[in-house]
């Protein structure tokens, strides 16, 4: 009997202890969760294409607050790991060409030095690093030229790398905080690849092959010859051209400066846009038939 009553309390000094810690290990818990706390430097990530090109960039984005940035809080004529904590990083899907340097497909590390003036922008192929490399390697210079800076009229007060003035050749890869701005021109190899693709597919083309590959060197303004000549076979494939496929025909002859055939396909698409109902077209057509009737 004595050891059953033995029993019978330790038993319940153990369900004591187990409630007692239970309530402990919550309220750490719930101490810990109250704990997070957001970034002073919040982190970014953005993808964009650019003309064929997939281009990710990540950084960390730190604030003015009433500090001066530049020659202070970032000094002149140093190396700056461009943003917050871990250096900033971009990526490339293809080749790139920044002044006249051929750039591999991969992920680089952004580095400046800011100057009053201009600055030094270089990319790094090591991306792993906190900041700046523990140790320098000129042999991982992938690129570096000079920036001109530009004095922004209204301050940036979150510091912000961006892809601006996108173009299927070429974007500017901006850099803005406080009162700065610097635009790095990036070009793109989607002329070569566009080119070669088209080179293959029109071995044994189809009609929209055609129709492709012509509206591109409308878009671009190259090879315009070339693109009538594609563009007249297309047509000539299809059992019943569209307005939309008309009307493109038409720009190119427009732009080889044919105004009179231009504008005779130009009504051959009025008519059909009429007919289908699409008032857009409609315009269109009518505002080059006048356009080019004074050329």
């Amino acid at each position: 009997m004595k050891n059953l009553l033995l029993i019978f309390r330790l038993s319940l000094i153990s369900l004591i202890f187990l409630s007692c810690n239970t309530d402990a290990s919550t309220e750490i818990s719930e101490e810990v969760k109250q704990m997070e706390m957001p970034a002073p430097s919040p982190t970014a990530k953005f993808e964009q294409k650019a003309g064929l090109t997939d281009v990710v960039i990540k950084y960390a984005r730190p604030s003015v607050r009433n500090r001066v940035v530049y020659g202070n809080l970032v000094p002149y004529d140093k190396m700056w790991r461009t943003g917050a904590n871990e250096n900033s990083i971009i990526s490339f899907s293809t080749s790139v060409i920044i002044d006249e340097t051929t750039i591999e497909a991969g992920t680089y590390s952004i580095y400046t030095i800011p100057g009053v003036e201009s600055w030094e922008f270089i990319l790094y192929s090591d991306s792993n690093n906190w900041g700046l490399p523990s140790k320098w390697d000129e042999n991982k210079v992938a690129v570096k030229t000079t920036i001109p800076s530009v004095k922004l009229s209204s301050k940036v007060e979150t510091f912000q790398i961006s892809m601006d003035n996108i173009s299927n050749n070429n974007f500017t890869l901006g850099i803005a905080w406080d009162d700065v701005y610097v635009g790095v021109n990036i070009q793109l190899p989607t002329a070569d690849i566009v080119m070669g693709s088209i080179k293959e597919v029109l071995k044994n083309p189809k009609s929209s092959d055609l129709y492709k590959a012509a509206l591109y060197l409308l878009q671009e303004n190259r090879d315009l010859e070339n693109a009538k000549s594609w563009m007249d076979q297309s047509i000539e494939m299809m059992d019943e051209p569209k307005f939309y496929h008309l009307r493109q025909q038409s720009l190119i002859y427009a732009a080889l400066k044919d105004y009179k055939s231009a504008t005779e396909i130009a009504k051959v698409s009025l008519e059909k846009s009429i007919k289908a109902g699409n008032s857009d077209y409609e315009k269109m057509n009518l505002d080059s038939i006048d356009l080019w009737a004074s050329m």
